[in-house]
């Protein structure tokens, strides 16, 4: 009932801003409703010619009403096309909002990955994976996705303790849940560096120096492994089913997931902490 409510509301609102925006539309509505008056009359004329002259006088009636109010909308259209929009597009974006999912078809079990992370939080240290060879971030694949990732940082040592230890228990869900083994592109990324990427594009990133969690430790790019390689490409459906146990690992782990973004990151995670970085 809510859908065909708000479905009705949209056509509704859509036929309104018809007759504001296209004159020969109203012109065409109000013949319209001048020839449905014309055959209400013919139909009546027989003994009813009291009643005819009464409707005659209504359809004269609302025809000045028509013209008045359609006078008043040329005046006034571009303010009440935009009181439409306005009121029109939040109730839209809460109905297409409301039933999306992250991403679809994953499945989770956040009951054991909350078991896991309490585990963590209880004082359990897990280890940082062994580092890749820097070859392994310089390939075709690699290069073409993320062209200055060769100079980035991926020392598990710079990054906040926290964040790091929720990190790596995202990685161990990811392998031992899913079959997904995981690598970290760039964590601790330097001020230089932010604003080197930054002035890249807004296709890179749109944060600068100290804009980024970034800077603080408090977020890291990654990637799979598959047979010894790293595999990015958001082209390759066995990446993309692995982003979407990535972001619910991640996001049940506490960390904020670059996926939800409206410049995906599906990588990218971070642990946001209040003040931390510049707005």
């Amino acid at each position: 009932m809510f859908l065909f409510s708000v479905l009705l509301f949209f056509v509704v609102t859509c036929f309104c801003a018809w007759l504001l925006l296209f004159p020969a539309g109203r012109d065409a509505v109000v013949q319209s409703l001048g020839a449905a008056g014309r055959r209400v009359e013919l139909g009546l004329r027989g003994g009813y010619r009291q009643g005819v002259e009464q409707v005659s006088g209504l359809g004269r009636g609302m025809g000045g009403s028509l013209r008045r109010t359609a006078w008043f909308l040329r005046r006034r259209y571009l303010l009440l096309l935009a009181a439409c929009v306005l009121v029109t597009v939040p109730p839209l974006l809460a109905l297409v909002l409301s039933g999306r999912s992250m991403l679809s078809g994953y499945d989770s079990d956040t009951q054991a990955i909350n078991d896991q992370i309490a585990g963590v939080l209880q004082g359990e240290q897990l280890a940082a994976p062994v580092p890749l060879p820097p070859l392994a971030f310089t390939t075709a694949e690699v290069t073409l996705v993320r062209p200055m990732l060769d100079s980035a940082n991926r020392n598990w040592q710079l990054l906040d303790p926290a964040f790091a230890q929720r990190l790596l228990l995202v990685f161990r869900i990811m392998k031992e849940r899913h079959g997904y083994d995981m690598a970290i592109l760039e964590g601790y990324r330097s001020p230089e560096r932010q604003n080197a990427l930054a002035a890249a594009g807004p296709s890179v990133t749109n944060a600068r120096a100290f804009q980024s969690y970034h800077q603080f430790g408090l977020a890291a790019d990654c990637a799979f492994l598959r047979d010894g390689k790293l595999v990015i490409s958001e082209k390759d459906p066995w990446a993309m089913r692995g982003y979407q146990f990535y972001g619910a690992a991640a996001e049940a782990a506490g960390l904020t997931w670059g996926g939800r973004w409206t410049m995906m990151d599906f990588g990218h995670t971070e642990l946001r902490v209040a003040g931390t970085v510049k707005k």
